[in-house]
């Protein structure tokens, strides 16, 4: 295949930011190309399909002054590649990593593709390691493990933003030695969001520790499907190279996702589910199965995917095909956010299919895990009181059902509903047992005698009964 290094006016026809050019089958799949204007003006775009005929090419800035007549392209890389360097931390690019934060081009230690390649499964080593994110709904309940990926499913309107701003100021990985740095990839979001963002760095100070990578609304949409991948390729290089754990941080996937259906529906693809493309699947998981661990390397990347399901329904194709493919999610409560606690995490839909591997002794505590349990279950049964407290009223509860409907109260109240606060691990483990205290000690079943015994005490540390009972 004989590849284009040379101008060539072959433009035949222009639609929005698509270009058809003839002689598909001298470029490769992928290929960025320079489109070059008779002002001397070059821009750039990335090939979306090759034919033995014609090849279409989406223009990722504006396409105000292109014309079939006198616009040349030209190739400049055979697939779409960013330049990695350890001095990308602390900086701001767009989505085709281009820096947008005033600053010098970074020199980079290597040019590597974007498009990148899922973890070898041979080569995978297990998450096992614990990510304090400082919110006790994730922390305690919901636990992040280092190699995770695990999806936020937020609706619209839930301040799934401010919960990410969050996790990038508190989140660490316990052990001084460890380099610990944060990718963070916004696609698709609006200029308030943005300066939201970028005004949170700066105020908590996390802006140094941050790779940032912004894609607008009003950004080319086919840079929104480049800017995962960059991140990605930027995480990869600094968890394999360098040995950072990294924590990848992607928001809108839905915005992401709307994207793949525009340029689908500009391709003329056949539709898949709701319109979106039968791969969706596919693609999703190109970017999902990024994350983990590689045996006898130090560093690793963990992903928390954040999205917006539309309708608030869970089963829409993008949540759906997420959950699939990633190991369990975080769901944003809209009753909780209605009753004013923030985060309103709703921690009984929600599930880390991985906690088991990064809690116990020597990560957390020797009792998250029954205390998690114990927590959950006292809580899922008070809220199934609250339930019938709408249909048979609170006089018709025993004396035991109103302990449980205090208990989910004051677990909304104070476990739950932290604010920005910074809990550590222990703090929030601490408070579960002051929680449990509402609860009879014999009702607390899943909790070992051993733990118990250890842990739980109806008198609190002043020596004064407990106000809960």
């Amino acid at each position: 295949m004989s590849l284009v290094t040379r101008e060539e006016k072959t433009v035949q026809y222009i639609s929005g930011p698509l270009l058809f050019i003839e002689g598909g089958e001298r470029f490769a799949y992928g290929s960025i190309l320079d489109i070059l204007l008779p002002n001397g003006e070059v821009r750039s775009g990335q090939l979306l399909e090759v034919s033995k005929t014609h090849a279409v090419v989406q223009v990722l800035e504006r396409t105000t002054g292109l014309d079939v007549a006198s616009t040349a392209i030209r190739l400049r890389e055979e697939v779409a590649r960013i330049g990695v360097s350890k001095e990308m931390i602390g900086r701001i690019f767009n989505g085709s990593g281009k820096p947008i934060d005033g600053q010098p081009d970074v020199i980079p230690e290597a040019r590597l593709p974007i498009i990148g390649q899922a973890i070898n499964p041979v080569r995978r080593d297990r998450p096992n390691d614990f990510i304090q994110t400082g919110i006790s709904s994730i922390d305690g309940f919901n636990t992040l493990v280092r190699g995770q990926k695990l999806p936020l499913f937020s609706g619209s309107g839930l301040p799934a933003n401010e919960i990410a701003a969050q996790i990038l100021a508190q989140a660490k990985v316990r052990g001084e030695e460890e380099q610990f740095v944060i990718v963070f990839a916004a696609m698709g979001i609006t200029q308030r969001e943005a300066a939201f963002f970028l005004q949170s760095f700066e105020e908590t100070g996390a802006k140094g520790n941050v790779v940032t990578f912004l894609n607008l609304a009003n950004d080319p949409t086919i840079e929104r499907l480049l800017t995962p991948r960059s991140a990605l390729t930027v995480a990869e290089h600094l968890a394999f190279v360098h040995d950072f754990q990294v924590l990848v941080i992607l928001t809108d996937m839905t915005n992401y996702c709307e994207a793949l259906r525009e340029i689908g529906t500009a391709r003329e693809e056949i539709p898949g589910r709701r319109g979106y493309p039968g791969y969706m699947y596919t693609d999703l998981a190109t970017l999902y199965e990024r994350a983990g661990r590689v045996k006898g390397k130090k560093g690793s990347i963990t992903q928390i995917p954040i999205l917006t399901m539309p309708d608030d329904d869970i089963t829409h194709p993008i949540a759906d095909l997420t959950g699939y493919i990633t190991e369990g999610q975080i769901v944003l409560s809209r009753a909780l956010h209605r009753s004013g606690i923030y985060p309103p995490i709703d921690v009984l839909p929600s599930l880390s299919r991985l906690m088991n591997n990064g809690i116990g002794e020597g990560r957390t505590r020797e009792d998250h895990r029954e205390l998690s349990n114990q927590l959950y279950a006292c809580y899922a049964e008070g809220r199934d009181v609250r339930r019938l407290v709408a249909i048979v009223g609170e006089d018709a509860l025993t004396d035991l059902d109103r302990k449980y409907l205090k208990f989910a109260e004051a677990f909304e109240g104070r476990m739950l509903n932290q604010g920005n606060t910074d809990r550590s691990i222990d703090e929030t483990l601490n408070l579960g047992w002051e929680l449990l205290q509402i609860i009879p000690q014999a009702e607390l079943r899943r909790v070992s005698k051993k733990v118990l015994s250890k842990y739980f005490t109806p008198v609190l540390s002043e020596g004064t009964k407990s106000p809960y009972y």
